[in-house]
């Protein structure tokens, strides 16, 4: 039993940090009032962008590309939410299908038709002394790429940041109420959009991660549900940094239940064990009944 859970760990927690990554993104953004349903192709964009940077400059760089990809999805996004005060969730869908889409068809104009085999840098994991060797978690915890470990700074950073700065304030202060941010002397439009742009950052860092840590290439359908994914994921950690990161590992651990069910030689069918995540996103969806956790504003236009 032993044998089969420690792999079971590591995979989940290398399923749950491109996920944790996006939810994190969306967490910021949903605080600040705003639903950003074109994640999912923010994530694509990402992935896209770290694998073009990673080809010429390396894996390191190859992330810095990809939240810049990141960035430049939200910041469309954001055009049309903030500036335009369009609808969220149809301008979101639409930017979504126009990441899939606009990757899809960039990648055959630079890399053609057998693209698909293409392999790019990737960030080898760097296992941390002593911490490695711990009991159960030990390689699931500390033995993973850097990349990994950055979520292990920023969670708490976020969750600090948002409980006790000034800036948390007046991003909290948006997503609750907007006019009374407003007549503070707090511009909702300017925090929306520092808002959606670390968003994009976070989802094009979930992305890049795929990519250059994980799969080590691209495809068209590399996101795979996962910006709607971490949609659900904010809802169900109640939009809090340290729930969301918690809702992440339990998708994490549902998604490598494939894992543990071959080790275990359980006979599930490999179906099953893929339709698990998006079965948690639907009761996720539906357990937001009461959304006395969720920002005030949250959708609104403006």
């Amino acid at each position: 039993m032993t044998d089969a859970m420690s792999p079971f760990f590591e995979a989940t927690v290398r399923t749950a940090t491109p996920l944790a990554f996006a939810a994190i993104g969306e967490l910021v953004a949903e605080r600040s009032g705003v639903i950003n349903i074109g994640l999912e192709g923010t994530i694509i964009a990402g992935a896209f962008g770290g694998l073009v940077v990673a080809g010429t400059g390396g894996a390191g760089l190859g992330f810095v590309g990809a939240m810049a990809a990141g960035m430049l999805v939200a910041a469309v996004f954001a055009v049309f939410v903030i500036t335009l005060k369009t609808d969220h969730i149809i301008t979101g869908t639409a930017i979504s299908m126009l990441g899939v889409g606009a990757t899809g068809t960039l990648y055959r104009l630079l890399y053609g038709a057998t693209g698909a085999a293409l392999a790019t840098p990737t960030l080898a994991p760097h296992p941390i002394p002593f911490l490695q060797n711990l009991p159960w978690i030990g390689q699931a915890l500390f033995a993973q790429p850097p990349i990994t470990y950055l979520l292990y700074v920023l969670v708490p950073s976020l969750a600090w940041w948002m409980r006790r700065t000034s800036g948390g304030l007046a991003l909290r202060a948006v997503g609750e109420r907007p006019e009374a941010a407003s007549a503070a002397g707090i511009s909702p439009a300017r925090v929306r959009w520092a808002a959606l742009l670390f968003c994009g950052a976070m989802g094009g860092l979930s992305g890049g991660t795929l990519v250059l840590a994980q799969v080590g290439t691209f495809n068209e359908g590399i996101s795979a549900g996962r910006g709607f994914i971490a949609i659900a994921i904010v809802v169900l950690g109640r939009w809090s940094a340290f729930g969301v990161t918690g809702a992440a590992l339990l998708f994490g651990a549902a998604s490598a239940l494939q894992y543990l069910a071959q080790a275990m030689g359980w006979g599930l069918p490999y179906q099953f064990a893929l339709a698990i995540p998006y079965v948690l996103t639907l009761i996720a969806l539906a357990s937001a009944r009461s959304r006395s956790a969720a920002p005030a504003a949250l959708g609104a236009r403006g």
